[in-house]
């Protein structure tokens, strides 16, 4: 359940609510934005994901998905640790398993990830520090990826006898292509920000200690944007992504068929022809 309590928003110092999802996962939202944080804030653990963290994950994306349009236009990912994003799976929690609790903790998990990878509108990751396994899979579900110098990234999961749970085999290559994203999973190693930077594992860097500052940023830019136009233009380029270009294109023309007889749509051109700010409606 959801606590709701009075906290610092996603521009820090502006008074906002902050919903709490669980002990360790956090949503602020700031309502002139329309910019919503989701923050990991499992700092003894340097954000290990157990398999109660998982659960808030998942209840969290569950509450930003279900959100109006209007009201949550954009998503930044972020972490309190100071030297993590998210280390990945807690093994300690897993290291007393059985293999029947293994397979009771699959779906709680899966939630997680797909949580995030599901959210409707764009979703931004803040990276800095390690974010390794599960946590980089975390990052790997968002859109864009923000990283600042000390960022270390990478899919460790062969070293330790498992492979990437979290989406970590079909997002990657989908990220560098096939033999890069194999060579990445097969090895295990970790990348450093400027390699992961060049092979694209990262997208936007920024200064140390700057990666949730620039997400913001950048997430206040694409939130004064159309809400219904962000989440179809999202739709589209998920959906389409991979497939033949003529089916392709029919999930564009799809996307467009619900923007184009919109609301959000006639006061755009509205208040382009007008040469003011829209007030989007976001429906």
């Amino acid at each position: 359940m959801a606590v709701v309590e009075k906290g610092r928003g996603v521009s820090d110092g502006v008074s906002t609510s902050e919903e709490r999802f669980g002990e360790w996962v956090a949503v602020r939202r700031d309502a002139d934005s329309g910019v919503a944080e989701l923050v990991l804030d499992r700092v003894p653990a340097m954000n290990a994901v157990s398999s109660a963290m998982a659960r808030g994950i998942a209840e969290a994306c569950a509450a930003l998905a279900a959100a109006p349009a209007r009201e949550v236009r954009a998503v930044v990912l972020s972490s309190t640790h100071e030297r993590a994003f998210c280390v990945g799976a807690d093994l300690k929690e897993r290291n007393g398993f059985t293999d029947a609790d293994l397979g009771r903790q699959r779906p709680v998990a899966r939630a997680a990830y797909g949580g995030v990878l599901n959210l409707p509108m764009p979703v931004i990751a803040a990276v800095h520090g390690y974010a390794l396994g599960g946590g980089f899979e975390l990052a790997l579900s968002c859109d864009v990826i923000v990283a600042d110098p000390t960022a270390v990234v990478g899919l460790p999961e062969v070293t330790v006898g498992v492979i990437p749970g979290g989406g970590g085999t079909q997002l990657l290559p989908r990220r560098v292509g096939a033999a890069r994203a194999a060579e990445l999973i097969f090895t295990g190693r970790r990348v450093a920000a400027d390699e992961a930077l060049a092979l694209g594992l990262i997208d936007v860097a920024a200064e140390r200690g700057e990666d949730r500052t620039r997400a913001l940023e950048l997430a206040a830019g694409i939130a004064a944007n159309s809400p219904v136009g962000l989440r179809a233009a999202k739709r589209a380029l998920r959906t389409g992504h991979g497939l033949d270009l003529a089916t392709g294109l029919e999930v564009e023309d799809a996307a467009w068929r619900t923007v184009a007889f919109s609301a959000d749509r006639a006061e755009g051109v509205a208040a382009f022809n007008a040469k003011r700010r829209p007030a989007w409606p976001g429906e």
